[in-house]
C-alpha cells in the first residue's frame, strides 16, 4: 500500500458502442448495442442509453433485442477499436513507462514511476490531463481511479463512471471498503460469493470482522488469506508493464446446432487455423492443443492434446484438434467450438514427424480445391459455371461507394443492402441509400479514424489532432445528441423492415 494515490486505473466508457456513436453521427444519443447478431449471439457491450433498458455485457442477443427493440444492433469492428485503444495506450505511456493493459479498454499505470504524480493534488492533475488528452484524441470519455492500490484504483474508475474521476485518499480504504458486497473484492466470483452469503458474509465490513482465521476455514488457506487481506484494504500487487499470455484461443457459437459429424470436423479445422493465426500475430508458438465442445445440452467438454514441442504449424494444430475431436461424443449436436493452444513459447521446436504430417495435411488441401481442367483439354460443353454466392452485408459494417463514398451498413436482406453515407466527422447525419447486394460499385472497406487527421499526420493513428473536430464531441452524458432524427424506422434498427441477417 502507498501513501499517496498514485496508481490510476483506466475504464473506457461503453467503449465498443461509444466508439460506434463516435464513428456514425446518426447514432449519436441513441441506443446502440454491439455484439453477435445471431440467434445465440450476446451483448458485447451496450451504450449508456442501452443501458436504461436493462441491456447489458453478456446477456443473450434475442434478450435485448426484447428489452430495446429501436436500438441499432452492430456487429463488433476489432480493427478499429484496435486502433483507437492504440492511441489511448500511447497517451498512457506518455504518463509512466509502467502500463499495464487489462484490455482494449482497461488499463493501470504507475504514476509515481514516470515522476508524473507524487501527491494527491499532482496525481488529480495527471488524471484530469489524461481524460481531457483522450478525448481530444479520440471523441472517447473513460473514468479514472487514483488510490494506493490497484484494488482501490480500480474500484474508484468504476465508482466514476461515467466519464468522471474519483480520488481515494490513503488512509480511507477501511471506511469506503464496508458497506460494499463482497463481490467487489478481486476473487470473489459467484460461487466464493454463494458460499459466503451462506455463512452470513454479504458484505466487506462482515468479512473483516470474521478474521483471516475464520475465511481460511471456509476458503482455503490462500483464498481465504488473501480475500480477507483485502477486506482489511490492503493489496501490494505491483503495476506490471507487460503480461505474458498463458494461452491463444477462439471459439464460435453457431445459430443451429451442428449434428453433421464432417461438418463439425470442418469447423474445428477452420477454428484451428484461425487459432494459429492469432498465435503467430502474438509472436508465440505453443505445445498444448485445447479442443472446447458445448454440446446440445450446454455439457461442456475440453480435451487437451501436449506435443513434443511448441509449434506455429497450422496443420500441426488442425490434426490435433482433429484428433482430440475423434474422442468426443457429438451426436446430440454440438452449439459451440473452441480451439486454444497454451504452453507458449517464443520459439518453434522442430519436429520432422510434425513436418511430414503438415506436408500431407498441405497436399490433401491442394486436392481439396476446386477442380480445374485438364491441360490440353476443352471443358464439356454441358458444364455450367457455377452462380457466385450472394454477397453478404452485416449491420455497422465499413463500406464505400463509387460515387457516394465512405459509409456503414444498415441492415440486408431479400437481395438488397441498406447503407448510411457519413463520417465520423459529418456534421449531421448522413444520407440512406439502398442497392442490390452484388452492386459492383459497393465494396466492403477499412474504419475510417474518429477524429480527422491532417493531411502530414493521416499516416499515424496516435499522433494527437491540433483542433477538435466540427462535429463536436460524441453524444453522451454530458453532451447533446447530433441529431433529433427519429429511432425505428431504419433498416439497421431491430424494429425496422429489412432487418441485418445473423
Amino acid at each position: 500500500m502507498r501513501s499517496a494515490p498514485t496508481i490510476l486505473h483506466l475504464d473506457m466508457d461503453a467503449f465498443f458502442a461509444a466508439a460506434e456513436q463516435a464513428a456514425k453521427p446518426s447514432l449519436r444519443g441513441k441506443p446502440v448495442v454491439v455484439g453477435g447478431l445471431g440467434v445465440r449471439g450476446v451483448v458485447a457491450t451496450a451504450s449508456y442509453e442501452a443501458r436504461r433498458f436493462g441491456v447489458h455485457s453478456a446477456m443473450p442477443m434475442a434478450q435485448a433485442r426484447r428489452l430495446c427493440p429501436n436500438a441499432a444492433y452492430l456487429v463488433p469492428r476489432f480493427s478499429l477499436y484496435r486502433s483507437v485503444s492504440d492511441q489511448v495506450m500511447e497517451l498512457l505511456g506518455r504518463l509512466s513507462p509502467l502500463v499495464e493493459p487489462l484490455s482494449l479498454d482497461e488499463a493501470f499505470v504507475d504514476l509515481e514511476a514516470g515522476g508524473t504524480a507524487h501527491d494527491a493534488h499532482s496525481a488529480r492533475e495527471a488524471g484530469e490531463r489524461l481524460r481531457r488528452d483522450i478525448l481530444e484524441a479520440t471523441r472517447l470519455t473513460g473514468s479514472v481511479g487514483l488510490a494506493g492500490s490497484k484494488m482501490l484504483a480500480k474500484i474508484g474508475s468504476e465508482q466514476a463512471k461515467p466519464d468522471g474521476l474519483v480520488l481515494i485518499e490513503p488512509g480511507t480504504e477501511r471506511e469506503l471498503l464496508g458497506p460494499m458486497p463482497v463481490r467487489t473484492l478481486p476473487g470473489v466470483g459467484p460461487a466464493t460469493g454463494e458460499h459466503l452469503r451462506r455463512a452470513g458474509m454479504t458484505t466487506v465490513a462482515e468479512l473483516a470482522e470474521a478474521g483471516e482465521d475464520e475465511l481460511v476455514r471456509f476458503l482455503g488457506k490462500s483464498h481465504g488469506a488473501a480475500i480477507h487481506r483485502m477486506a482489511m484494504g490492503y493489496d501490494d500487487r505491483p503495476v506490471v508493464a507487460e503480461r505474458d499470455a498463458k494461452s491463444v484461443s477462439v471459439e464460435d457459437t453457431f445459430d443451429v446446432d451442428l449434428h453433421d459429424r464432417v461438418r463439425i470436423r470442418t469447423e474445428v479445422e477452420r477454428l484451428a487455423d484461425r487459432c494459429v493465426r492469432r498465435l503467430r500475430g502474438s509472436g508465440h508458438s505453443g505445445r498444448t492443443i485445447v479442443l472446447k465442445v458445448r454440446r446440445f445440452d450446454f455439457s461442456t467438454l475440453t480435451r487437451s492434446e501436449t506435443l513434443r514441442g511448441p509449434t506455429d504449424d497450422p496443420a500441426v494444430v488442425r490434426e490435433a484438434a482433429a484428433r482430440l475431436l475423434e474422442a468426443v461424443d457429438t451426436t446430440g449436436g454440438v452449439r459451440l467450438l473452441g480451439v486454444g493452444v497454451s504452453g507458449l513459447a517464443d520459439y518453434t521446436q522442430e519436429d520432422l514427424f510434425a513436418q511430414a504430417a503438415a506436408g500431407e495435411s498441405r497436399d490433401d488441401e491442394a486436392d481439396t480445391g476446386p477442380a480445374r481442367e485438364p491441360a490440353g483439354e476443352e471443358p464439356q460443353e454441358h458444364q455450367e459455371t457455377p452462380a457466385p454466392a450472394e454477397r453478404r452485408w452485416s449491420a455497422g459494417q465499413d463500406v464505400r461507394h463509387a460515387e457516394h463514398g465512405a459509409g456503414w451498413v444498415q441492415g440486408s436482406g431479400l437481395g438488397r443492402v441498406t447503407v448510411r453515407f457519413e463520417e465520423p466527422w459529418s456534421v449531421m447525419p448522413g444520407r440512406v441509400r439502398t442497392f442490390a447486394v452484388d452492386d459492383p460499385d459497393l465494396e466492403p472497406s477499412e474504419p475510417l479514424p474518429l477524429v480527422r487527421q491532417p493531411p502530414d499526420q493521416s499516416s499515424c493513428p496516435a499522433s494527437r489532432p491540433k483542433s477538435r473536430s466540427p462535429a463536436g464531441p460524441v453524444a453522451g452524458p454530458g453532451f447533446p445528441a447530433a441529431s433529433s432524427e427519429a429511432e425505428g424506422g431504419e433498416v439497421g434498427f431491430s424494429g425496422g423492415a429489412g432487418r441485418s441477417r445473423p
